[in-house]
This record gives C-alpha cells, sequence and structure tokens, in this order.
C-alpha cells in the first residue's frame, strides 16, 4: 500500500510540475518583460532593446555568456535550464537575422557558470568586450 501511494505521489509530483512547467516565452514575459518590455523593445537609453544586436554580439566569445550575466538573467528565480531557454529563445525570436550562421544555443552548462559571476556594471564590460552602448541618441 505505502509502496503504490509513493509511487502515486511521484507521478503526481511529475505530471503536475509538467504541466504547471513554463515555456520559455512565458518566462521572458514573467521575468524580463517588466524592463525589456513584452516584444523586447526595451526602454534606451537605461533599458537597451533586444533586438539584432544581440545576435551580432554571439560572434565574440566573451559576449556569450554575457546574456546571463546581467543582474536581472542572473537573479532570476528561475533554473538554468529555464534561463538558457529563455535566452536562447530571445536570441531567435528577436535576433534571428542577426545570429551567426554558426551560432550554436547557449547552453545550460554556460548559463550555470555566466550566472555565477553577475556583473556590477553590464555596460563597462560591454564597453570592454563588444562596444560601448550608443547613449547619444537619447540626449535629455
Amino acid at each position: 500500500m505505502i509502496k503504490g501511494f509513493t509511487f502515486l505521489a511521484l507521478l503526481f509530483a511529475l505530471v503536475t510540475h509538467s504541466v504547471f512547467a513554463a515555456s520559455p516565452r512565458i518566462n521572458y514575459l514573467l521575468y524580463c518583460s517588466g524592463c525589456h518590455r513584452p516584444l523586447g523593445e526595451g526602454n534606451p537609453p537605461n533599458v537597451p532593446t533586444l533586438h539584432n544586436e544581440l545576435g551580432l554580439m554571439m560572434s565574440v566569445q566573451e559576449m556569450r555568456g554575457y546574456l546571463a550575466r546581467v543582474p536581472g538573467s542572473a537573479h532570476a528565480p528561475i533554473t538554468d535550464a529555464e534561463l538558457a531557454d529563455v535566452l536562447n529563445w530571445m536570441l531567435e525570436q528577436f535576433n534571428a537575422d542577426t545570429l551567426p550562421e554558426d551560432f550554436k544555443k547557449l547552453t545550460v552548462e554556460e548559463v550555470t557558470k555566466a550566472r555565477e559571476q553577475s556583473l556590477a556594471d553590464p555596460n563597462q564590460y560591454r564597453a570592454d568586450f563588444w562596444k560601448p552602448y550608443d547613449f547619444s541618441k537619447f540626449k535629455k
């Protein structure tokens, strides 16, 4: 009787997790769209757009982990696997035309390692390894 109950409890846990597991799009909406808006357009200059340039960044090795290291990603209350799925979804959804031809999706291992090194100054890291964000078009 106890073995049967344990089996049913385990089965229930597995089924409910898969039913309630969020898709990358839902996780994006839950954990990213508050700043980057539902369509990824951001609110420049403080919150950059997620369109096009991220794909180009993926051609620079130091930038592959960047998206997982920015504070919003690094501290999002989702697993490393879920974050990898969200980042890959963002890259494909908002940057398909600018991704390198040989682009390989971010792996869970890359995201795990990157997330352990959250960036205190994402703009400086970006300037050091990619290029400075152009704030000039957003004069006050």
